[in-house]
């Protein structure tokens, strides 16, 4: 059964009509909201005075006073959200009720249903604008190659077994270096899943400020702390109903770690200052550049916050571990970058694709992007070359090639052999350039060039 949009919710309720404000708040409190019912605009300004309540359904002609007089007074915080009630003919004084922060109105007499179904509209209106303020730059495609085909088979049965849950999702935890492209999958696994068109938060937890991050996370109450002025929704409740991203997680103290695992356990959340549980269905993705094992070996993460997001695990390969694929994305990115830049994207020279292949990308696909966009800006065609990446890549390459376990066989080798089969591996890297094979072994084209000529006559190499 699904949950009604009021259930949990706390209501103030301000109507002067004794049977009409019985017969609201017996409904709001049958649908699971608490609800504080008053007949007054002084008792309403005395209930805020101690309590920031969710909601409001508030009349606006009342014995003493307006009830938008509440708003213009801004009694409200932002975190309320404030539905108006006026007889027929009174919709001039509710249209007024939205230019001074009502969410909505309603004309008496109307269908009780109708109320939750404003209420909530106005909620998720509220939620958007609380995730508009952590919303990152624009989102970045996820391009899938050969070396990334298994991790897309499991994005695609994750969202298949999400389509056929009605309700809570389970978390999924995103393991991979720094810059492979986590928040990229996270927004995939978003985008393609049942709560696309609900909303997705992304916090980066390194980012909070020990301080602050639990108000953050969970939201405050006014007055929970110095500079709480009014309440605040956390954006773990902004994502209700969508999702919640937590990149860097391990970040999180230790202690809020626990209020995330309880929260996640019991979908329900406790604002800064507040005595009562919220109901919360957020969706979370983690993820982590860390081994989070070693962390709890270590005394770092919580073993029970691990074990309860370690169900549906996705680790995303370094980019010097995906080949050819390297090419794919740095193709697709130089297209996307073009655009933006209004310039025709000019294809990468062999020379350029073998130094891509060749460079440890230590920064992974947000290094090659910055690469990219830096040879597209100042470079032109010749930039596309990437030829400063050669003294990084060849270094590296040349601590690397050889395994450490090599031992010469017995009965000894050819090395013009070895030689002519290193070139010629080069020149295939490098897609048949000679320019571009020299450069990768350090030598003149002319090498690469007697190599593949074959040897003067005479010349054994012995």
């Amino acid at each position: 059964m699904p949950k009604s949009p009021l259930a949990g919710i706390s209501v103030l309720l301000l109507e002067d009509e004794v049977l009409l404000r019985k017969r609201l708040a017996a409904f709001l409190e049958k649908e699971g909201a608490e609800v504080t019912a008053v007949n007054t605009v002084a008792a309403a300004r005395q209930a805020l005075e101690g309590i920031s309540f969710d909601s409001a359904v508030i009349d606006v002609n009342l014995p003493d006073g307006r009830g938008t007089d509440l708003l213009r007074d801004k009694l409200f915080p932002p975190t309320t959200t404030v539905i108006v009630m006026t007889a027929e003919g009174g919709v001039a004084g509710a249209i007024d009720a939205l230019r001074v922060g009502a969410a909505d109105y309603l004309v008496k007499p109307f269908d009780f249903e109708e109320l939750p179904v404003r209420l909530a509209q106005a909620r998720r209106t509220r939620q958007s604008k609380r995730a508009d303020e952590f919303r990152r730059g624009q989102e970045n495609e996820l391009v899938f190659g050969e070396s990334l085909a298994g991790v897309r088979e499991q994005l695609a049965k994750i969202t298949a077994a999400d389509r056929r849950l009605a309700g809570y999702l389970p978390p999924v935890l995103i393991e991979g270096e720094t810059g492979t492209g986590k928040t990229a999958i996270a927004r995939w696994i978003h985008r393609n899943g049942p709560r696309a068109d609900e909303p997705l938060v992304e916090l980066n937890c390194s980012a909070l400020p020990d301080a602050l991050a639990e108000a953050e996370l969970f939201g405050h109450e006014r007055g929970a702390f110095t500079d709480a002025k009014a309440a605040r929704i956390g954006l773990m409740e902004a994502a209700d109903g969508g999702t919640l991203f937590l990149d860097e997680l391990p970040s999180l103290a230790s202690g809020l770690q626990a209020k995330l695992l309880t929260a996640i356990e019991d979908h329900s959340l406790r604002r800064v200052g507040a005595s009562r549980p919220i109901p919360v269905d957020a969706r979370i993705i983690a993820a982590t550049n860390l081994d989070l094992p070693a962390l709890v070996a270590e005394g770092k993460f919580r073993e029970d916050l691990l074990h309860r997001l370690d169900l549906f695990r996705v680790r995303l390969p370094p980019l010097r571990e995906r080949g050819a694929d390297i090419i794919v994305l740095a193709e697709e990115l130089l297209a996307r970058i073009s655009r933006r830049y209004g310039q025709k994207a000019s294809p990468i020279p062999a020379e350029g694709k073998a130094r891509l292949r060749t460079h440890r990308w230590p920064g992974n696909v947000r290094e090659l992007a910055h690469e990219i966009e830096r040879a597209v800006v100042f470079g032109g065609e010749k930039g596309l070359t990437f030829a400063h990446l050669a003294v990084g890549g060849a270094a590296d390459a040349q601590a690397s090639w050889m395994r450490e376990d090599f031992v010469f066989p017995e009965n000894g080798f050819s090395m013009e052999t070895a030689i002519d089969e290193l070139v010629a591996r080069a020149v295939k890297q490098a897609d048949g350039n000679v320019s571009g094979a020299a450069r990768l072994l350090g030598v003149s084209r002319d090498v690469v060039r007697y190599r593949l000529k074959g040897r003067e006559p005479g010349k054994t190499g012995e």
